[in-house]
């Protein structure tokens, strides 16, 4: 087996080795923490994103549940307008509307 010999070079190494050590991990420390500040911020904007988009969804599910209620209001005043011009006839569907519903329902 062969040796090698040394003649004292390591240990004049020794100490840069540390120094540049050192400086890794001071490296490593300042890219954590600028890894970790820029996940505080990402998480900061994707949820102000996500507030945002929530709060326009709930204004448009607001807008468009009072545009049904004004529609379901406006057919209520048709119908009620309608039974009221022709009350014979209104009587008289609702009587043959409840006679099916009846016949259906007892052939269950």
């Amino acid at each position: 087996m062969a040796r090698t010999q040394t003649n004292g070079s390591s240990q004049k190494n020794t100490p840069d080795l540390e120094a540049q050590i050192a400086t890794l991990k001071s490296d490593v420390a300042a890219l954590t923490d600028t890894l970790s500040d820029y996940g505080s911020t990402q998480t900061a904007h994707l949820s102000e994103a996500a507030a945002d988009t929530f709060n326009s969804a709930k204004k448009a599910g607001a807008e468009t549940a009072e545009q049904v209620k004004q529609q379901a209001r406006n057919a209520y005043a048709g119908a009620e307008k309608t039974v009221r011009a022709n009350p014979a006839s209104s009587v008289g569907i609702a009587a043959g509307v409840g006679f099916l519903v009846g016949i259906l329902a007892s052939r269950r």
